[in-house]
């Protein structure tokens, strides 16, 4: 009975490991590219990428409006604040908090995508906004 109940967990291991090898191994299909900016080097990258940023980074609401005109969505949050802006390139989402210093709510935080949700680079979002 020892030699039968042996022979059978040997042929179950045999079996497992010979189904796992006999499994086709499935293509990868290649990473989605997202929209980068054209600047190869990443001094370049950083400097480009911060110059849209910095227009939006600390900045009341009043300044945004007159940046790129009325958001499309307010909402407004408990301890913040969150605006809409979107164009034809992007979609800019800025969150606002209060400073600390005066209470004033300043752009903490943006995140930007296309209208399909692909994100796109922030900084060039906030150029594109402004542009038009």
């Amino acid at each position: 009975m020892k030699r039968f109940a042996s022979i059978a967990i040997a042929t179950m291991m045999l079996t497992a490991c010979g189904a796992a090898s006999a499994e086709p191994k499935r293509p990868q299909s290649p990473p989605v590219p997202l929209d980068k900016p054209a600047a190869t080097s990443p001094t370049a990258r950083t400097a480009s990428s911060s110059k849209g940023l910095d227009a939006v980074m600390g900045k009341d609401m009043g300044t945004l409006v007159r940046m790129f005109g009325p958001p499309r969505l307010d909402i407004i949050e408990v301890q913040g604040r969150k605006l809409q802006f979107s164009g034809r390139a992007c979609i800019l989402d800025a969150y606002l908090y209060p400073d600390g210093k005066n209470g004033a709510e300043t752009v903490t935080h943006v995140d930007a995508r296309r209208s399909d949700g692909a994100e796109v680079d922030r900084a060039q979002c906030v150029n594109a906004l402004m542009a038009r």
